[in-house]
């Protein structure tokens, strides 16, 4: 049996965490967490270009893990494109392992969720105006279009973001 990887992607305080979390409650499956969340908050939100490339490895042997225990599809809430964005949006630049790991993986569905979801204030999140919100929906927005994986866009309300989401799920060969 083969497993589909689900990537829910897009911009800080989107919903990813509320989807992944009902997609893999709905599935019967496991969901991969987003690593860079437990990290910044053992170092109370700080970090440097150094920290992101331990993020992406943390967040691949966390998906790698629980990859093992899901049931036809595992949910990841993010993947090295939200590292690559975050990388080059603060420090101009990428680590080429990151690079390198986003060529060699391959998922079957990117969600990208929409900013039509109020913004949560979180001491870890950075760029809350309506300007920047949109800036980087439309690089996330512009990486699942040029990743040749399917994708869906994810909007509405919790439930009808839910409901879209196991559609494109479902429609997967």
């Amino acid at each position: 049996m083969q497993v589909k990887k689900i990537v829910v992607i897009g911009p800080e305080s989107t919903g990813k965490s509320t989807l992944s979390e009902a997609l893999a409650e709905s599935l019967q499956t496991v969901w991969v967490p987003e690593y860079a969340r437990g990290y910044l908050e053992k170092r109370h939100g700080t970090y440097d270009e150094a920290d992101l490339l331990q993020i992406a490895k943390g967040q691949l042997a966390l998906e790698d893990n629980l990859f093992k225990k899901a049931s036809k599809t595992l949910i990841c809430d993010t993947d090295l494109y939200v590292i690559k964005v975050w990388s080059e949006h603060k420090y101009g630049r990428c680590h080429q392992w990151i690079l390198d790991q986003i060529a060699s993986r391959k998922y079957d569905l990117y969600l990208l969720t929409d900013i039509d979801f109020d913004w949560q204030d979180d001491p870890l999140r950075e760029h809350p105006s309506a300007e920047m919100r949109q800036y980087f929906h439309k690089i996330y927005r512009d990486i699942v279009i040029n990743s040749g994986v399917p994708y869906a866009l994810i909007s509405s309300t919790p439930e009808e973001r839910l409901k879209a989401a196991l559609q494109a799920i479902n429609a997967l060969p």
